[in-house]
């Protein structure tokens, strides 16, 4: 009876571990997008930047942070390029603020989208609120800016002086969509007609990045 008891106790002890290795694995598909990612990769000439890592471990990785999140979890990439291997420095800066924009603008043109069909602004409230999209877009990339977890770098050099890196960003939505109130909240304080239409305008970033 005592062997049996210390054999369950034993049982139950090795669940957790089962189910954090199980929520760690990646799909047969997502395993076949790595090796292929990877083809793609060194076919490509793409190397990895600032870690010792592999391709193929810093891919698996990178699914497995996405499987973490979830349906919450999202994949950016930013790119960037120098045609002098002497501002190389320069490449990591230069992604981050591209991903940082490309956030903001598609962030907008979904607010802006969904204002234009949904509230039926007059063409003076249209004018006024290009000021507010505008206002909305820079405080959305400040903010977002902390919410981008770097997950790795790829870096190839295209001749002697033309250099391209790309770096793979994963957000949690949930952070992100925090990071655009932040910015709405900011960027309603200097217009009237943001605050006039606040409720709806909330809403609508709190959709998320649909478009």
């Amino acid at each position: 009876m005592k062997k049996f008891i210390v054999f369950m106790i034993s049982m139950l002890l090795m669940v957790p571990a089962a189910s954090v290795a199980q929520s760690g694995t990646l799909t047969k598909s997502q395993q076949k997008e790595i090796k292929k990612k990877v083809k793609e990769f060194n076919k490509g000439g793409w190397k990895m930047f600032g870690s010792t890592r592999t391709l193929e471990g810093a891919l698996t990785s990178h699914f497995e942070k996405l499987n973490a999140l979830g349906e919450n979890g999202s994949e950016i990439v930013g790119v960037a390029s120098v045609t002098d291997s002497k501002h190389k420095n320069l490449l990591k800066q230069n992604a981050i603020a591209n991903v940082c924009n490309e956030y903001a603008a598609k962030s907008g043109r979904h607010v802006r989208g969904r204002s234009v069909s949904d509230i039926g602004l007059t063409d003076d409230e249209k004018s006024e609120f290009e000021h507010f999209y505008a206002a909305y877009e820079s405080q959305v990339d400040k903010e977002i800016k902390g919410e981008l977890k770097e997950s790795f770098t790829v870096i190839k050099e295209v001749n002697s002086k033309q250099i391209d890196m790309q770096t793979y960003y994963i957000v949690d939505e949930d952070a992100a969509t925090k990071a655009r109130i932040r910015a709405f909240e900011n960027a309603k304080r200097e217009s009237e007609i943001a605050q006039k239409y606040a409720s709806q305008l909330s809403e609508f970033i709190r959709e998320g990045m649909k478009e």
